[in-house]
């Protein structure tokens, strides 16, 4: 039976981050800055409660008669009974013979183009400990995108703005990217355990790795991009991220609305249709939340039994990515053109590059991961490389029409060039033959 590291792992980064937050908030106060320690609370507090609801609504406790579960959670404390509940589990399962069994099956990966079925039996404890793992899961996910990424955002604009970081703030920020990082990774691991249902998935270290070092440089160069921008252009940091969460939030009910489907039924049997698509517009908020600051993995499809879009959009991953970049650049020189003295003794056009540099980098980490260390890479219809091929064979297309337009109005340039100087010589041509014709008649006349 697996260990539940993934388990520990999030409780550790929500009870380290909740006490950090709560710490620093009260310094924020003895300091009198309200502003600042509402926020930080606010930030803290509210995916806190979020984490609550999720791991109550995964478990059915609503269904089912633990009141005093449900008081824990209540007093924020879901999240360390769960764990303790997990360890418990783990420990003792083995101990006493099983009544009840099932049995799953999964598919091999295939090799040579075969894959095997093969049957795996399951008991009741090993059940409980991967419906344990799934809602952690989720649970780091909610944490990480509605609560540490606007919490790093905020601290580290009031270290801009203050010009300084204190040990309390600098303990924070780094707990809180790697809460974010590590959401981004559970969702990419979900992602694949969701798509891939039918075969048996494991994940390699280094593919943990690639995604590691991915989505660390991908979130923090687009959360130092949006605080120097905000840093700047305070009143115009607001649109920016109106339109980045409206787009990606109606985007998924545009394509429901657009397939004339009704509400899935298999969410909760106890949801009223208004039930269902609250819990549908809180995953949206969620989503929009993710692509906010990096590529959401788990792609939404309101109209699908499982929520879920399982097909490889390669198209799509690239738009976004190329779309951000763009967009990343563009906020780096709106920065450069207004920033103010508070970067006088910074190097702003290296720290652009930087910026870009770093945002390259993580893209380059995603196609490792896609082309090497994706552990269903046999299972892809085309690979990254040919995808890259194709790009280039369309800029390729794109550039070839330019290049032949070019190339006739240089020809087109030449040829009247010519014409030219074969007008000119005809016409010089002409002239010594009249001044010929003329000596000859002063010459006779002589």
């Amino acid at each position: 039976m697996k260990f539940p590291g993934s388990v520990l792992a999030s409780v550790f980064l929500f009870v380290a981050e909740t006490a950090a937050a709560l710490y620093l908030s009260s310094t924020y106060r003895s300091a009198g800055d309200r502003i600042w320690q509402s926020l930080t609370l606010l930030f803290a507090l509210l995916p806190c409660v979020l984490v609550q609801f999720s791991l109550v609504f995964i478990h059915r406790d609503l269904s089912r008669d633990r009141p005093l579960v449900l008081l824990l959670h209540i007093l924020q404390l879901g999240p360390v009974v769960r764990c303790v509940e997990v360890f418990y589990i783990y420990f003792h399962a083995g101990r006493v013979e099983e009544p009840y069994v099932s049995i799953t099956k999964k598919r091999q990966m295939p090799k040579d183009g075969h894959s095997e079925e093969l049957e795996k039996e399951v008991g009741q404890a090993e059940g409980k400990l991967f419906t344990h793992r799934s809602a952690f899961s989720r649970a780091s996910v909610i944490q990480a995108f509605l609560g540490s990424a606007p919490q790093l955002t905020l601290q580290l604009y009031i270290c801009i703005l203050q010009q300084e970081i204190t040990v309390a703030r600098g303990i924070f920020m780094a707990l809180s990217l790697l809460s974010i990082v590590y959401g981004a990774l559970r969702c990419n691991i979900l992602a694949i355990k969701i798509k891939y249902d039918d075969y048996d998935v494991s994940v390699k270290p280094a593919a943990y790795l690639c995604i590691f070092l991915w989505r660390s440089f991908e979130i923090a160069t687009r959360v130092i991009v949006l605080v120097l921008f905000s840093s700047v252009l305070q009143i115009w940091i607001l649109p920016v991220v109106l339109v980045n969460f409206f787009a990606f939030f109606f985007h998924p009910w545009i394509l429901f609305w657009q397939s004339k489907s009704t509400l899935p039924e298999n969410i909760e049997k106890a949801l009223s249709k208004v039930g269902t698509a609250i819990v549908l517009c809180l995953l949206t908020f969620l989503y929009s939340g993710i692509n906010m600051f990096c590529w959401s993995a788990v792609q939404l499809k309101l109209n699908g039994s499982d929520l879920i879009d399982k097909s490889q959009n390669w198209c799509r991953l690239a738009l976004y990515y190329i779309l951000r970049f763009f967009e990343n650049a563009f906020l780096l020189l709106m920065w450069y053109l207004y920033r103010t003295d508070v970067y006088l003794y910074v190097c702003a056009p290296l720290l652009v590059l930087q910026l870009l540099i770093g945002y390259c980098i993580a893209v380059l980490f995603m196609l490792v991961f896609y082309q090497f260390c994706h552990p269903c890479k046999k299972l892809f219809s085309s690979n990254v490389s040919e995808g890259l091929l194709l790009c280039f064979k369309f800029f390729c297309y794109v550039c070839k029409p330019l290049q032949a337009s070019d190339t006739s109005v240089e020809k087109a340039d030449l040829k009247s060039a010519e014409d030219t100087e074969n007008d000119v010589q005809a016409s010089s041509k002409a002239n010594e033959s009249q001044n010929g014709n003329a000596c000859q008649s002063v010459s006779s006349n002589a």
